[in-house]
């Protein structure tokens, strides 16, 4: 390797990029189709058996590794990673793996973990959290991660429930973890990603500069577990979701080239944070599955101007964010920007507003695609490559998945009709599912109604296949017999001007039982009108534009709405709130 310096001291020496000087980005032959996705994605089509064995890392990383090796592979990095400071780090496929094989030695022997052992990982978007992730397939270590923003008693329920043996954070988040590691009896050994030393830590910054890249990859069967996700239900604490070698590893391989898009000439951006599940989707498998760069800005809080100065600045083609940041960015001027290369964009997490989806198109020229999942899945839905784009649904099935919608009982309901979405388990699960709610069959066996897990959503299916959502099930408002999903009436403000972000949830009448309540951001031009006559002539327009006893009761102006670091608006904590939980 011959060392270049991108980046400043903080980084280790072997933390830079390695490689040729010479590489140009971006000059690659479109017309080389990729062997790797087209097998995997042949897999996902039911055309070829899912193998025994399986490991991303040895089976899918450095095959383009070695592609990039003897130059079939593009000239882009496969990670490219930038902060506001100015710094920025670039990896190709072989440079990647040398670095993740130290980092699967250091696990190995400074941390003392074995094959099957579960690591907590908390850490933003540094350099290290991805060569972390594939250490951890390397090693067959099972990888799982959370949130910055988790504070001790969420860290204390984690390492407790999961069991794991070790975790690593950063200089931030490690008296929060000392302040729990009396009450830890599992854990074995703690990592530090940081500057300085801290006591009773290991550093990796300092392990990776002396550790080997001399690693053998663990030989994994597909069905072996890989990550764990807590997610979060309508109640009790957060489950954990087990997830095979193969159901993120190849599940991705159809999405990935169908829904976003990607080839080996792509440099894909995910805004999400590597404590959400969608940072595995969309900054680790598919992307990397497609042989595509995976591009990463720290970017501790969410900004629209940064998000639209770094499309204008780096040659990203392929972009993913939620759709609140979606609405947060077409409020923000996007005719100064230039997004030269863009030419994809994705969403998912929660539903898209058709009004947004509008205005995005008008403001870049780029359509966005709308997908569909769960911790649970992989892709269920999607608006995908050449298929017409219907706003507001979430497309169609994306295979290996039979996506249905049925009934309480798990009886199959007409074209049209609300139900639950499901995707069909019986007499096959697809391999792209999750394995199980770790520690907790009862849930693992109510996921399942007849042959379908249901996802807890509710939507319909029109007669060409595109599957519409609805709500969730424990968002759905029951007003005087009358079922309303929040989504429609969210979707009929949003087309009113004065409005900017909303969410609608249900509040308490002594008449109805309940009924529809709008919490609003106004746009600025509208935050002086009278609220009296504002509220009359949205409840109006809400009734010319959609079925009229759909129309907000109630309505409340605020500054913000509660939101997820990713974005996601929380209707929970406003349903709490209207209901005094």
């Amino acid at each position: 390797f011959i060392m270049r310096t991108f980046i400043k001291s903080w980084i280790p020496q072997c933390l830079r990029i390695l490689g040729s000087p010479c590489r140009l980005f971006h000059g690659c032959n479109r017309l080389f189709t990729s062997q790797i996705v087209s097998y995997y994605d042949s897999i996902n089509q039911c055309k070829k058996e899912l193998p025994e064995y399986f490991n991303f890392a040895s089976d899918v990383l450095d095959e383009w590794s070695r592609l990039e090796k003897v130059g079939r592979q593009t000239a882009n990095p496969a990670f490219w990673w930038v902060n506001d400071e100015g710094e920025e780090v670039k990896w190709s496929f072989e440079e990647l793996g040398f670095l993740s094989r130290k980092a699967a030695n250091i696990l190995s022997e400074a941390c003392g973990l074995q094959r099957g052992d579960r690591v907590l990982v908390v850490l933003p978007r540094v350099p290290e959290w991805w060569l972390l992730y594939v250490a951890c397939m390397r090693t067959g270590i099972v990888f799982i991660s959370g949130t910055s923003q988790l504070t001790a008693k969420d860290i204390l329920y984690r390492l407790q429930t999961s069991k794991a043996k070790c975790i690593i954070t950063n200089d931030t988040l490690a008296p929060a973890v000392e302040s729990v590691i009396p009450d830890c009896q599992f854990l074995k050994s703690k990592l530090i990603v940081a500057k300085g030393s801290r006591d009773g830590w290991l550093n990796f910054k300092e392990l990776l500069a002396v550790t080997s890249a001399d690693h053998e990859c663990v030989k994994t069967r597909s069905q072996d577990p890989m990550i764990i996700s807590f997610t979060s239900g309508s109640t009790g604490l957060p489950k954990m979701v087990v997830q095979s070698h193969s159901s993120y590893g190849i599940g991705f391989a159809t999405s990935g080239r169908y829904w976003m898009n990607l080839t080996p000439s792509d440099i894909m951006w995910n805004t999400s944070d590597t404590g959400w599940v969608k940072s595995a989707w969309s900054s680790v498998f598919a992307p990397w599955m497609c042989g595509s760069c995976v591009f990463v800005h720290n970017m501790p809080q969410f900004k629209p101007e940064v998000i639209a100065e770094t499309l204008s600045r780096y040659p990203i083609t392929t972009f993913c964010t939620a759709p609140t940041a979606y609405s947060m960015l077409v409020q923000h001027d996007l005719s100064r920007y230039k997004f030269m290369s863009l030419k994809h964009c994705v969403t998912g997490g929660e539903p898209l507003n058709p009004e947004v989806m509008a205005k995005w198109k008008i403001q870049t020229g780029v359509d966005i695609h709308e997908g569909y999942g769960q911790t649970e899945t992989v892709t269920i839905c999607a608006n995908m490559k050449g298929m017409e784009i219907k706003p507001g649904s979430l497309g169609k099935p994306v295979p290996p998945y039979d996506v249905q919608i049925i009934d309480d009982h798990g009886a199959i309901l007409p074209a049209g009709e609300e139900g639950n979405i499901a995707v069909r388990v019986k007499p096959t699960r697809p391999f792209c599912m999750f394995s199980e709610y770790l520690d907790n069959p009862e849930k693992t066996a109510a996921s399942v109604r007849g042959n379908f897990y249901v996802t807890g959503d509710r939507g319909s299916m029109c007669e060409e296949g595109y599957v519409w959502f609805v709500g969730r099930a424990d968002d759905i408002i029951n007003s005087s017999g009358y079922r309303i999903g929040p989504f429609e009436v969210e979707s009929a403000l949003m087309q009113h001007p004065a409005v900017s972000e909303v969410a609608v949830v249900s509040s308490p009448d002594p008449v109805r039982g309940e009924v529809v309540k709008a919490f609003i951001v106004l746009a600025p031009a509208y935050a002086s009108h009278n609220p009296e006559k504002l509220t009359h002539e949205l409840q109006q327009h809400v009734k010319k534009v959609t079925a009229p006893y759909k129309y907000p009761r109630k309505v409340e102006f605020v500054q913000d709405l509660p939101k997820t670091t990713t974005g996601k608006i929380q209707r929970k904590v406003l349903r709490n709130k209207e209901w005094g939980r």
